[in-house]
């Protein structure tokens, strides 16, 4: 779009430099933070998973006795037991993002009979539950790590439309305003010292 070769318009596009090299600072640290903060949680993401992998790998002396759960009646399955109600989350902000938290997953009450189950049922139904409490946190932090990778695309885009494009466009409209309006200036002093001395002239 053409830019006006007036004063107001160069009032206006200063104003803007301003305004543009005023919020730059501030975008740039918001990405700065972003950035931080979703290395900060990709390193927990990456110490909860390895941690979550082990303790599925310790089922595995179990999977003898898990065997067992297909004996088992229909109503009597380990999955009966077992019953995840809702995962209960807080909130926090991260540069202005709501990021939801993990506090705990919890269970339906499920009442059982421990004579209708060998011995080994107990540790496991303890056992299965911190796994999908683990599993249930690391959801939340892959959550965490996608609403603040959109919030550092958008400002990253800001950032790059601020220093590639608004500041440069801004700074180039006010040259070609100051040559322009230069020009004009030096224009109307020859005219004025043509006229003078053709006033002069007429005169003598």
């Amino acid at each position: 779009m053409a830019v006006k070769l007036t004063k107001n318009e160069l009032k206006t596009q200063k104003d803007s430099l301003k305004q543009f090299q005023r919020y730059l600072p501030t975008l740039q640290l918001k990405k700065q933070q972003l950035q931080i903060v979703i290395r900060d949680i990709n390193l927990e993401l990456e110490k909860k998973n390895s941690e979550l992998l082990a303790m599925q790998n310790g089922l595995d002396d179990w999977i003898a006795v898990f065997a067992e759960n297909s004996l088992f009646e229909d109503a009597l399955r380990l999955d009966k037991l077992i019953r995840p109600e809702s995962v209960v989350t807080g909130t926090d902000n991260i540069a202005g993002v709501r990021i939801p938290v993990f506090r705990d997953l919890t269970f339906k009450d499920v009442e059982y009979n421990v004579e209708d189950y060998p011995l080994w049922v107990d540790t496991a139904v303890f056992r299965l539950k911190d796994i999908a409490r683990l599993s249930a946190l690391v959801k939340t932090l892959q959550r965490q790590v996608e609403l603040l990778e959109k919030e550092l695309r958008t400002t990253s885009q800001r950032v790059n439309l601020f220093e590639k494009v608004k500041i440069p466009e801004a700074k180039e409209n006010i040259r070609v305003i100051g040559i322009y309006l230069g020009d004009q200036q030096t224009s109307a002093v020859v005219r004025g010292k043509i006229a003078k001395k053709k006033l002069q002239g007429a005169a003598s």
